[in-house]
């Protein structure tokens, strides 16, 4: 990463929304700033923690290793979004990678410093407790899914959970390009899956692409694709038939 002078208003993630106004100062004075490039890496997985980081611009996924060749994309963070925390606690060394999706800024507090700020900063600290609670369960939510949800649903619920996060564009599609490999990755699917499922949905009308974009068309049929799914009984044949 190229470290850059980039100028912060200190108001546009929760760390700085959250904190104390008279410890802003003290932030400012610590925080680094470092342009990304799309696909590069921000932290990997198994290094050493040294910070966490607040993405400024761009967009981040954040992913663990999945097998020998593969990786299982953990979530998604937007601009203001907080990444690298998973790092804080006992355990010295990052559980999962954070890699730019596209050219962004993040900005990076040292570990020490960010500890200090949530011992005085009351409303920080207990923001960061709900955000761990909710990707919690989310997290559960996910394995459960892998664990029992026939891939089509897997699909659907993450097309879902992308328009959630980002929005839409002026033209109604999901903010957020990405490629099948990454779709594929998010939803615990394998690249030639994800691109035969794409396909279906294309043609039952339920969803239109462009290039990486996507845009749901009928999202009350991509809605019964996940309720179906979660429906369908552990072990039973119609469910091992989907998968």
């Amino acid at each position: 990463m190229k470290r850059t002078k980039h100028e912060c208003g200190l108001d546009r993630c929760f760390l700085c929304k959250t904190c104390l106004k008279e410890w802003l100062p003290a932030l400012d004075a610590h925080r680094q700033t470092y342009q990304v490039k799309k696909g590069e890496q921000i932290f990997k997985e198994g290094e050493r923690v040294t910070g966490v980081y607040f993405v400024y611009e761009g967009n981040v996924k954040v992913h663990k290793k999945w097998g020998p060749d593969k990786e299982l994309i953990i979530r998604f963070a937007k601009k203001g979004a907080i990444i690298g925390h998973r790092g804080l606690g006992t355990n010295l060394y990052y559980p999962v990678s954070g890699t730019a999706l596209e050219n962004g800024i993040v900005c990076y507090i040292p570990i020490d410093v960010f500890e200090g700020t949530l011992k005085v900063n009351h409303e920080l600290t207990y923001e960061l407790m709900m955000f761990f609670a909710d990707e919690l369960q989310e997290s559960e939510r996910k394995m459960r899914n892998l664990a029992h949800m026939p891939v089509k649903g897997r699909i659907a619920q993450a097309l879902f959970s992308l328009k959630d996060k980002f929005g839409f564009t002026i033209d109604g599609f999901i903010d957020i390009e990405l490629t099948r490999q990454d779709l594929a990755s998010y939803a615990g699917a394998t690249y030639e899956t994800v691109f035969r499922v794409i396909n279906e949905l294309v043609a039952e009308g339920i969803i239109v692409t462009m290039g990486k974009s996507i845009k749901i068309l009928d999202p009350e049929k991509l809605a019964v694709l996940v309720s179906d799914s979660e429906l369908l009984p552990e072990g039973s044949n119609k469910k091992k038939q989907l998968q």
